[in-house]
C-alpha cells in the first residue's frame, strides 16, 4: 500500500513538473514576440480635426477615424457604468481575466460544438484593449492566449480608470464613429455630459455588432439591446429599478446637427485643408486633433454664393437654351419609372428632374416630377430660352411651349413658389423637396394634392392648381467672388464657383485671368507717386508703337473707338480709357508701374511691357482683391489668411493669424478705469496714404459716374473697378467699401469669348452690387476715411480746373498738401508717335491681328 502511494505521489509530482515545463514552454512561446505595450501609458488615439467658421459653427471634419478624445475624468459616470455592465461587470476588481466569465464561455461553447456558430468570447476591457491596440482580429486560441498576457501585463502597468480612458476613447461604435465622445455627436448631437441614461445605455449595446443594432435601420433589436444593457446596470446597482424603468420606456430617437450649427463654404473649406496639410503636414490633419477657427462670417459666405450662382445664372439666360438632358418615350409604363432612371446630373442641386407631359398647351408646359408629383412651367417662364446660334448669338423669343420642349423632354426646373433671392430660402426649397420624395416614397400623399404609383398615373385628385415651376439648365460659364476685411486681410466668405459639386477647382484661389481694366488703378497708382495729380491732363487720342522689325504696329484704342482729347486723369479712371492708361505708363515708365504691382503682391515677375498697362497679366480673384484692400486701408499690407488659430488636441495654439502682443490686455484682478491698452498696428506702409486714397476716390467715381453706375443701387459709399479683356474673355469687377473689399471674376475655364457687350460692368458688376445690398443691408452709411494729408478742392470734373462754388459737374477732388488743380506734369502730346524712344524693349501680350491684350471696359 505505501509501495503503491508513493508511486502516486511521484506520478503526480512528475506529472506537475511536466505540466509546469509545458506551462512555461508555452508561456516563453507565446510572450517571447508580444508586442510593447509599454507605449499604451502615452498612447494619443488618432482623433478628428475640426473646421470652425469664425462664429463657431462647425465647417468641416477631417480625419481617418471619427474620433474626439476625452479624458475620463471628464466621461460621465453614467457612460462608463453603461459600458461596464455590458462588456465587463467585474472590470474593477479582476486582474485583466475574468475566469468566471472565462469558464462561462467554455461551458456555452461545449455545448455549441458542431452546430457551426462563432465561438463565444469573455473578453474582459483589458483584453478588448489589448486586441484593439496590439493584436489583431483574428479567431484562434493562440491570439486569445496571447491576448489574455497582454492584459496581465497592461493591468501591471496601467491603472483602471486609464485602461477604461483608453477603451472607451478607442472602440468603433458604428457610423465612422471611434469613441464615445464621437459616437455621441453621431447619434444624438451631444456631448456626453448632455446624454440621458437611455441614450448613455444605447452607445454601450453597439460595441459588440454597431450595424446589427442601426438607430433608425433595426429600430427594434436596438431598442431590446439598449433596455438589456439598461437591465445589468440595474442589476449591478448603478441605477434603481424606478430609473430603469423609466428609460427603457423612452423612444429610441437620433438627432443630427441643426443648420444653426452647420455652416457651408466648400470652396473656403478645400483651402484651409490644403493650408492645414502644407503647414502642419498629413498626420496632423487627419489624426491630431486640431481645433481650426477661420476667418469666415457664414452670412456673408451665404450671400457670396447667392450673388455668384444668380449673376451666372443670369448670364446664362442671355444666351439662350442648349436643350433638354434626354428625352424619354413615354409608353404604357407610364413617366415616372423611366424619369426616375435618370440621374440627376452634378451641378444640379437644389434643382429638380421633370419630365414633359403636353407641349400642345399655349399658356403652360405640364410636368411630372421624380417624386411623383405633377407641376407646370408658365410660357413667361420659356421667354429666355431662345435658341443658340453661332458666336453667341441668340433666335427669336419663343412664342409657344413647342418652340422649346417636346414630349418626353426631361428637363431640370425650379419651384417657383420656393425661389426666393437668398440662399436660406434655396436651403428651405431642398428641404421640402427632400420632404416631398420621402414621402412619395412611402406611399404619402404629394403637394399637389395626388398619389400616385409607379406608373405616374394619378390616385386621387384635388382641384388645387398644380404647382409652378421655372426651366432651369446647369451654366457653361464659372466664376468667383471673394471677400475679406481690408484691414486684417481675412477672408470672409469665398465662392469658387457655381457648383462645388459640379468642380472643385475654386477660380477664387486657382484660377489665373488676364485682369483687363481692374489693373488700370495700379497705373495710375504709380502716376500719383511721380508728381501727378487726379486733375493732370492727359491726351486721349491715338497711340501707335512699332513692335519690332516684321510685328508691326500696335494700335491699342478706347472701347468706343473714339477719341476724347485732353482729359483730366481722374476721368481717365471712371471712364476706363484706354488710350491715356498707354500714354501715362509710358510717360512714368513700365518699370514704376512693375514697381507697384509687385508691392501689392498683385502679379508674379510682371514683365515691363506696355501692354501690361491694360490688363495683360494674370492673377487670381484673391490676390486682386487683396491689392484693393490695400488701397482702401491707407496703404498698408496685408496677406489674404483663412486661419484665425489652430489649437492642437490639449489646446495649446500653435498658429495665429494676428501676431501682434498686447501688453496689459491681461489684467488681474478689477478693472481700475485706466485707459484701455492701444495696439501697435505693425504693417508695413507700401504707399502714401495720401496717394492711395487719391485712387479710392478716382474709384468712387467710377461708381457714381463711370463704368460700374449700377452698384449705386446699393445706396452706400462704394468704389471699384471694371475690367474686361481683349475679345470678351474675362469680366470683373473689384471694389470695395470703407470695411469690405470684394473682388468678382467671371468667365469660361477654358478662356472663351463671353458675347457681345459683356464686360464687367455688364456680367460681373451687378454680381457684386447684389452681394453688397445684402452684406451692408444693416450698416450704416460710412465714407470712405479721409487722411489727414490729403486736402479736398472744389474741381470742375471734367476739365480739373478750380471751382468757386458747388454746381453742375464739379466735385471735391483730393490733393496732397502742397498740391491743387494745375500742379504736376500733364501729357498734352506725350513722346512722338511711332518714334523708337517711345517704345518699350516689347509690348507683350500680342495676339495674331497686332493688337495688345489689353483691358477694354
Amino acid at each position: 500500500m505505501m509501495r503503491l502511494l508513493s508511486w502516486i505521489v511521484t506520478l503526480g509530482a512528475a506529472g506537475l513538473v511536466v505540466v509546469a515545463g509545458v506551462g512555461f514552454y508555452l508561456f516563453q512561446h507565446f510572450s517571447a514576440d508580444l508586442p510593447d505595450y509599454s507605449h499604451l501609458a502615452e498612447y494619443q488615439p488618432p482623433t478628428t480635426t475640426r473646421v470652425h467658421a469664425g462664429d463657431g459653427r462647425v465647417l468641416s471634419e477631417f480625419a481617418v477615424q471619427q474620433r474626439v478624445f476625452v479624458p475620463i475624468e471628464t466621461i460621465p459616470l453614467r457612460v462608463r457604468n453603461a459600458f461596464i455592465s455590458a462588456e465587463d461587470q467585474n472590470f474593477y476588481s479582476h486582474p485583466g481575466i475574468d475566469f468566471r466569465s472565462v469558464a462561462r464561455a467554455a461551458l456555452t461553447n461545449l455545448s455549441q460544438l458542431g452546430q457551426n456558430r462563432r465561438p463565444e468570447g469573455a473578453s474582459t476591457i483589458t483584453q478588448q484593449v489589448a486586441k484593439n491596440f496590439l493584436l489583431t482580429n483574428e479567431v484562434s486560441l493562440e491570439r486569445k492566449v496571447r491576448e489574455a498576457l497582454l492584459a496581465f501585463r497592461i493591468e501591471q502597468t496601467l491603472s483602471k480608470d486609464q485602461i477604461l480612458e483608453l477603451y472607451l476613447n478607442e472602440i468603433y461604435l458604428g457610423g465612422g464613429a471611434y469613441g464615445v465622445a464621437a459616437a455621441a455627436l453621431l447619434y444624438f448631437n451631444k456631448s456626453l455630459d448632455n446624454l440621458t441614461l437611455a441614450e448613455a445605455a444605447y452607445l454601450a449595446a453597439l460595441p459588440k455588432a454597431p450595424n446589427n443594432y442601426h438607430p433608425t435601420r433595426r429600430t427594434e433589436q436596438a431598442v431590446i439591446r439598449r433596455n438589456w444593457v439598461l437591465g445589468r446596470m440595474r442589476e449591478d446597482g448603478f441605477i434603481t429599478p424606478e430609473e430603469a424603468r423609466a428609460a427603457m420606456e423612452q423612444p429610441l430617437e437620433t438627432r443630427s446637427r441643426t443648420e444653426a450649427e452647420v455652416a457651408r463654404a466648400d470652396y473656403f473649406t478645400e483651402d484651409v485643408r490644403r493650408e492645414i496639410m502644407r503647414q502642419f503636414g498629413a498626420d496632423a490633419l487627419y489624426e491630431g486633433g486640431l481645433s481650426v477657427r477661420t476667418s469666415l462670417v457664414p452670412e456673408l459666405q451665404r450671400f457670396a454664393d447667392d450673388a455668384l450662382r444668380n449673376g451666372v445664372l443670369t448670364y446664362d439666360r442671355r444666351f439662350g437654351w442648349r436643350g433638354p438632358l434626354e428625352n424619354i418615350e413615354i409608353d404604357d409604363e407610364g413617366w415616372l419609372i423611366p424619369l426616375r432612371r435618370v440621374e440627376r446630373p452634378e451641378g444640379a442641386e437644389g434643382w429638380d428632374l421633370a419630365i414633359v407631359l403636353d407641349d400642345e398647351i399655349a399658356e403652360e408646359v405640364p410636368i411630372g416630377l421624380s417624386d411623383g408629383s405633377r407641376g407646370r412651367i408658365p410660357m413667361e417662364e420659356l421667354r429666355w430660352a431662345r435658341p443658340q446660334l453661332e458666336d453667341r448669338r441668340v433666335g427669336n423669343e419663343p412664342s409657344h411651349p413647342s418652340d422649346v420642349l417636346a414630349l418626353g423632354d426631361v428637363i431640370l426646373v425650379e419651384r417657383l413658389d420656393r425661389q426666393e433671392e437668398n440662399t436660406e430660402a434655396r436651403d428651405a426649397e431642398s428641404s421640402e423637396s427632400e420632404a416631398a420624395e420621402d414621402g412619395a416614397a412611402e406611399g404619402e400623399t404629394a403637394e399637389d394634392g395626388t398619389a400616385e404609383d409607379d406608373s405616374g398615373e394619378d390616385k386621387t385628385a384635388e382641384d388645387a392648381p398644380a404647382p409652378r415651376y421655372a426651366l432651369r439648365q446647369i451654366p457653361e460659364v464659372n466664376g468667383a467672388l471673394v471677400a475679406l476685411d481690408p484691414h486684417t486681410g481675412r477672408v470672409l466668405a469665398m465662392s469658387g464657383g457655381f457648383s462645388y459639386e459640379l468642380s472643385e477647382f475654386n477660380r477664387a484661389s486657382q484660377a489665373n485671368r488676364q485682369t483687363g481694366s481692374s489693373f488700370k488703378p495700379f497705373v495710375y497708382l504709380a502716376a500719383l507717386e511721380n508728381g501727378f495729380t487726379p486733375s493732370s491732363i492727359i491726351l486721349d487720342a491715338p497711340f501707335v508703337i512699332n513692335q519690332g522689325p516684321g510685328q508691326g504696329q500696335w494700335r491699342p484704342s478706347n472701347y468706343s473707338n473714339r477719341y476724347y482729347g485732353p482729359t483730366p486723369l481722374r476721368v481717365g479712371v471712371e471712364l476706363s480709357r484706354n488710350l491715356m492708361t498707354v500714354r501715362l505708363a509710358q510717360n512714368v515708365g513700365m518699370d514704376k508701374v512693375v514697381d507697384v504691382a509687385e508691392r501689392f503682391d498683385l502679379l508674379d515677375n510682371p514683365p515691363p511691357v506696355l501692354s501690361l498697362a491694360l490688363g495683360a497679366g494674370e492673377t487670381t480673384a484673391l490676390r486682386i482683391t487683396s491689392a484693393y484692400a490695400m488701397l482702401v486701408n491707407g496703404g498698408k499690407r496685408i496677406t489674404p489668411t483663412l486661419i484665425d488659430r489652430v489649437q492642437d488636441r490639449h489646446g495649446k495654439t500653435i498658429y495665429r493669424h494676428e501676431s501682434r502682443s498686447c501688453d496689459g490686455c491681461n489684467l488681474e484682478g478689477d478693472y481700475d478705469g485706466s485707459p484701455p491698452p492701444v495696439l501697435t498696428d505693425t504693417r508695413e506702409q507700401i504707399v502714401d496714404s495720401a496717394a492711395a486714397y487719391q485712387i479710392v476716390s478716382m474709384l468712387e467715381g467710377v461708381v457714381q459716374r463711370g463704368t460700374a453706375t449700377s452698384v449705386r443701387a446699393v445706396g452706400k459709399p462704394l468704389a471699384g473697378k471694371t475690367g474686361t479683356t481683349n475679345d470678351y474673355k474675362d469680366a470683373w469687377f473689384v471694389g470695395f467699401s470703407p470695411d469690405l473689399a470684394v473682388g468678382v471674376y467671371i468667365g469660361f475655364d477654358q478662356p472663351a469669348y463671353l458675347g457681345p457687350r459683356q464686360s464687367g460692368g455688364a456680367v460681373a458688376a451687378p454680381i457684386f452690387r447684389d452681394f453688397m445690398m445684402a452684406a451692408l443691408e444693416d450698416e450704416p452709411a460710412t465714407p470712405f476715411r479721409v487722411p489727414d494729408s490729403v486736402r479736398l478742392v472744389r474741381v470742375v470734373r471734367d476739365t480739373g480746373e478750380p471751382a468757386s462754388q458747388s454746381g453742375r459737374g464739379v466735385i471735391w477732388e483730393a490733393f496732397k498738401e502742397g498740391t491743387g488743380p494745375g500742379d504736376g506734369p500733364g501729357l498734352l502730346d506725350g513722346a512722338p508717335l511711332g518714334s523708337a524712344a517711345a517704345a518699350p524693349p516689347a509690348i507683350g501680350g500680342m495676339d495674331d491681328s497686332g493688337s495688345g491684350a489689353g483691358g477694354l471696359y
